[in-house]
């Protein structure tokens, strides 16, 4: 890799750490082409991205970014996951590493904060959006049902009483 490449990759990835939402760095062992791809393509399918990375290069697009504490953590065979959601690559970065020992997860972050293995794995569990915001509507809407019926029930009361006294 000549001066202009590495400085282009250095531009890149730098862009990657002011703009991303998440960020999670793995250590992979020994994945083979295969798996990368199925990767690759489960964070497409997410709208998020995988990078095999260079350390070096790493550590100097981290600097004046708000992901610089991830810097201590590129060492040996690396690479990172990132998208603009913050569930999506933590999601499809925790389930790959359940299906395949190859591939370890280190560390995340956020613009505003660091997010440790277990941290990650804990927002990976977490439901979709679409469920997450159904659950809630039906939180709330739950009390307006109870509500209604109260309101209804003397009215229904009152019907049923003047219904009695018409048929005696």
């Amino acid at each position: 890799m000549n001066r202009d490449e590495k400085q282009n990759a250095v531009a890149k990835l730098k862009n990657i750490f002011t703009n991303a939402k998440m960020v999670v760095v793995v250590r992979q062992k020994g994945l083979n082409v295969a798996e990368v791809s199925e990767l690759r393509k489960r964070m497409r399918n997410a709208d998020a991205s995988f990078q095999v990375t260079k350390n070096k290069l790493v550590k100097r697009a981290l600097a004046d970014t708000n992901m610089q504490g991830l810097a201590q953590h590129f060492v040996g065979p690396t690479a990172i996951s990132w998208s603009n959601d913050m569930l999506a690559s933590a999601k499809v970065t925790a389930e790959f590493a359940k299906e395949n020992d190859k591939l370890d997860v280190i560390v995340g972050a956020t613009q505003d904060n660091m997010l440790d293995k277990k941290s990650l794995q804990q927002l990976a569990s977490l439901p979709p959006l679409e469920v997450l915001r159904a659950k809630i509507l039906g939180l709330i809407q739950t009390p307006a049902q109870q509500i209604a019926r109260i309101l209804s029930e003397p009215s229904s009361k009152i019907v049923r009483v003047i219904k009695q006294q018409h048929k005696s």
